[in-house]
């Protein structure tokens, strides 16, 4: 039976693992942890592990303790936080016997920044680079984007914190921060033509399996409502990053659709928070992690039932001497 410790466990990419896992039907034995303790969590695993931040002073004895303990053979990283740190300790990770589900280093460094990011594309001439700046000039953001164009945290996911500049005055309020925490871009394509596409990449440039879904995101920033689309309208601009970035596993690419081809929002190197979606319509990528990294078995193009899927609220009922389901 193989054990899988899975972070941030009360998150929708936690938990969203650890259904997924439940979902591909293998014996496994599951372990959440997350920081609340009176989170959802509980009710996807089989145990349960209340942990400290991931930035306190005792976080990686507190997570080689609780990996031995629990003899884990595979650790997935719900949280972004937990994904730069596990990069940093991968040896003393391994020296348990655990193995960290972890995109290529480089990679993951390189995400951590989306100027850094930016610059990387731009050097290597890849189309679908949205032009970014860090000029602190108004005028003369608005003669190279037009009106409005965004502002973006160099360090983040999903849409928070991001911009809609309108105006001089509301750029004014941000100024400051240009360069240091913000970038600038143009907006590309519309809300309605978003895409979230998750491809297990093979790490020497190509990949085994994709899935595309067309979005619309929360106020949250994580997928909202969904419906399978085609990932062939796609399929050059994630060649073209996976030849240049060569990412490993489980890694999630997010575009707007142009009249001119796909532009680039983000790429996110792990399991993005649509991760179950996708599992309900065939695409299980943490069961094929479990498979690749675990058992050597190359990861096959599974056929994708077509349809839509919308989030909504509920609530998970803890009796004293059960769980409700």
């Amino acid at each position: 039976m193989k054990r899988v410790l899975v972070s941030g466990a009360s998150g929708i990419v936690g938990y969203g693992v650890l259904r997924s896992l439940r979902h591909a039907g293998q014996q496994c034995f599951l372990v959440g942890t997350s920081i609340h303790d009176d989170s959802v969590a509980p009710a996807f695993c089989d145990a349960f592990e209340l942990a400290p931040t991931t930035n306190a002073r005792g976080y990686l004895d507190w997570l080689l303790t609780t990996l031995r303990r629990h003899r884990i053979d595979l650790l997935i990283p719900g949280i972004e936080i937990d994904m730069y740190h596990w990069v940093d300790h991968v040896p003393e990770i391994r020296g348990t016997g655990a193995l960290p589900l972890l995109n290529a280093p480089e990679l993951i460094k390189l995400c951590k920044d989306k100027w850094d990011f930016y610059l990387r594309l731009k050097e290597a001439g890849v189309a679908c680079a949205i032009e970014s700046s860090l000029e602190q000039d108004f005028a003369t953001l608005e003669a190279k984007f037009g009106l409005p164009f965004l502002l973006k945290p160099r360090q983040g996911f999903g849409s928070k914190g991001i911009v809609l500049v309108t105006s001089g005055a509301i750029f004014q309020k941000h100024r400051q921060e240009m360069g240091i925490t913000l970038m600038a871009q143009p907006v590309v394509g519309s809300n309605a033509e978003e895409y979230t596409t998750s491809a297990f990449c093979d790490g020497r440039g190509a990949y085994f399996a994709s899935m595309t879904l067309r979005r619309k995101l929360s106020r949250d920033g994580y997928t909202d409502r969904a419906e399978v689309a085609e990932t062939a309208a796609f399929a050059p601009a994630i060649g073209e990053l996976c030849r240049l970035l060569r990412p490993l596993g489980p890694t999630n690419f997010q575009f707007r659709l142009c009249p001119d081809g796909p532009k680039l929002l983000e790429i996110n190197p792990r399991v993005s928070s649509s991760t179950s979606i996708r599992t309900a319509f065939g695409y299980n990528e943490s069961a094929m992690a479990l498979e690749y990294f675990l058992d050597q078995r190359i990861p096959v193009q599974p056929a994708i039932r077509r349809g839509r899927a919308v989030r909504y609220t509920d609530e998970q009922i803890f009796y004293e001497d059960s769980i409700h389901f």
